[in-house]
């Protein structure tokens, strides 16, 4: 039989960072979207809570709950056999205190099958980072736009173009470094303030929308591959046109059921692959 392939691990992550070499990450929901992702070569798959957004339909990604996050956590665990997968901690599961950021940090990497969770914030989520790093759960970081806290920011923009906003970006990037955090998301931070914070920091940054100096790079991959139509940020770069191309295969299924093309003859049950579904 063949070895099953090595998994990603946070100290690759790292020595990624050293070696000079990006670290690549697109968004999953699912096994097989998982799967496929993973067969390609993914570092890792974050399973992102903006399914809020291309899942389930919502505005923004608050509505999100944590039984959503597991639930969809684990599809993607049972679909990744190389990749790191990263579960984000929901809008209300990691604000109010560290112990039940503890809990449900837990129930993401023993239920979801999660190997590390990431959270929004800087200073004042830092002891939430520095407990859970405490006791073995991997943290990944986000800065910058930060979706959950979209109605404070008064909505999606850049955030650091002020000299108080790219000071704080900087001191928040080391507090999480300090705090255990073994990487950190750019979110859509000029690309100036996010090299200068990729230099200074030992541990990768992730940039989205964040230019191409971050150590790695995130995309929603409903938006690369174009099955997110609904609109397109301007820092994505779409790699296929997966909505069109369902559409069209949907077009193409409903005119043969109804022409009577489909199913043709000998297409059966006799015809059922041996492999059940």
């Amino acid at each position: 039989m063949p070895h099953p392939p090595n998994r990603v691990r946070i100290p690759d992550l790292i020595r990624k960072k050293t070696l000079g070499e990006k670290i690549a990450i697109l968004t999953a929901y699912d096994a097989t979207m998982a799967r496929l992702l993973d067969r390609a070569g993914i570092d890792v798959l974050l399973v992102g809570d903006s399914l809020g957004t291309v899942i389930l339909g919502h505005e923004t990604t608050v509505p999100v709950t944590l039984e959503a996050m597991i639930h969809h956590t684990r599809a993607v665990a049972h679909g990744a056999s190389r990749a790191l997968v990263v579960s984000d901690l929901p809008f209300l599961t990691y604000q109010v205190n560290v112990e039940e950021t503890v809990r449900n940090a837990g129930r993401l990497i023993q239920e979801g099958g999660a190997a590390a969770v990431k959270l929004e914030g800087g200073e004042p989520v830092a002891d939430r980072v520095h407990r859970l790093s405490e006791i073995g759960i991997a943290v990944m970081g986000h800065l910058g736009l930060t979706p959950q806290s979209v109605h404070r920011l008064g909505g999606y923009r850049v955030v650091g173009k002020t000299q108080e906003e790219a000071e704080r970006l900087y001191r928040d990037a080391r507090i999480l470094e300090q705090a255990g955090a073994f990487s950190v998301v750019l979110e859509c931070v000029p690309p100036d303030v996010a090299a200068a914070i990729t230099a200074e920091l030992k541990i990768p940054t992730i940039g989205i929308g964040a230019g191409p100096d971050c150590d790695g790079q995130v995309l929603v991959s409903y938006d690369a591959f174009g099955l997110f139509d609904e609109f397109q940020p301007s820092f994505v770069k779409r790699y296929a046109n997966l909505a069109e191309q369902v559409s069209e295969a949907t077009r193409q299924y409903i005119d043969d059921v109804r022409q009577g093309r489909f199913p043709a003859a000998g297409q059966g049950v006799d015809a059922v692959s041996d492999k059940a579904r």
